[in-house]
């Protein structure tokens, strides 16, 4: 969160300079701001971690941990996301800054990837956990949508966002899932959805279409009735934990590109780049794996 908040506060910066064109010099400036502010965050945030969360901890030799069955893959549908997001703002600043469109892409794109991946290192020298290579698979997913696209059509088609909404389940493990809103919004994967969002216009007309070029369609990925990982557990703390059904569920929705949406201003226009990861709550229709089909009328 807080490299994200970071490049935001980067790219607003950009934005607001509006020197057009921008020269050597200025060039020169801005990537020292962006590089620089980068390298700060990272091992900041990286050393904050390690000391905050870690170092708490029992410590190990490197070691592989296999966590590819838990929370029903949620959690790599939201490494994949973050990786495609976090390379989207790093490409976005060093764009704004004035670099090139192949430099801003091979530089800034990888940074979910390298953020995330450092993460993977620490976890595989705690012993409470290890390096996951299926978590270092879905950062390269999310890095590799946002690069192959930018790389092939100059512009993101299918975009990854994400969306909350609060459960019921977070009650009976607060110190798994979460005891208050923002622990539940990042702990809670009975509450995520990760979304795989398509621009209709750019993909399927042409350009000189009336179609509006912000509207899109959505497909989403949740989980629900999770109290534990791999499996759900029967007692936490000496209380009864109620049984509950593990099921995936699949929802389709339309959406908004904020990305898209035609605005002069370049705040707002900065505005709704960096929230352009939130699902916008829309009617939705669900369909899990047991088979059941339901309606919703505002689905977050």
């Amino acid at each position: 969160m807080k490299k994200l908040l970071a490049i935001l506060l980067i790219s607003f910066t950009l934005y607001a300079s509006g020197q057009q064109p921008i020269d050597s010099v200025q060039l020169k400036k801005n990537l020292s701001i962006v590089f620089g502010t980068e390298a700060v965050l990272y091992s900041g945030s990286m050393s904050g971690l390690y000391f905050l969360w870690y170092a708490g901890y029992p410590q190990s030799s490197f070691h592989f941990y296999n966590d590819n069955a838990e929370w029903l893959q949620m959690d790599k549908a939201g490494h994949a996301a973050s990786a495609y997001n976090v390379g989207m703002l790093g490409y976005e600043a060093l764009r704004l800054a004035g670099w090139d469109e192949k430099r801003s892409l091979i530089y800034g794109g990888p940074i979910g990837f390298v953020f995330l991946s450092t993460v993977e290192i620490f976890d595989g020298l705690s012993d409470g956990w290890g390096f996951s290579w299926g978590d270092m698979a879905a950062n390269a997913i999310g890095t590799g949508l946002f690069m192959g696209q930018q790389a092939l059509w100059h512009e993101q088609r299918i975009s990854m966002k994400y969306s909350y909404h609060n459960t019921q389940f977070a009650q009976y493990r607060p110190d798994l899932l979460g005891s208050n809103l923002p622990e539940k919004m990042l702990k809670d994967y009975n509450g995520q959805t990760i979304w795989l969002s398509f621009n209709l216009k750019s993909l399927f007309m042409n350009d000189d279409s009336r179609f509006p070029s912000w509207v899109n369609i959505a497909l989403g990925y949740s989980g629900e009735g999770m109290t534990g990982a791999f499996y759900n557990t029967i007692y936490h703390n000496g209380q009864v934990i109620p049984e509950f059904d593990r099921v995936r569920q699949f929802i389709l929705s339309p959406d908004i590109d904020l990305t898209r949406i035609p605005v002069r201003s370049k705040f707002w226009k900065s505005t709704l780049k960096v929230l352009s990861f939130i699902k916008i709550p829309m009617p939705a229709v669900m369909c899990d794996s047991q088979g059941k089909i339901s309606w919703h009328w505002l689905y977050f």
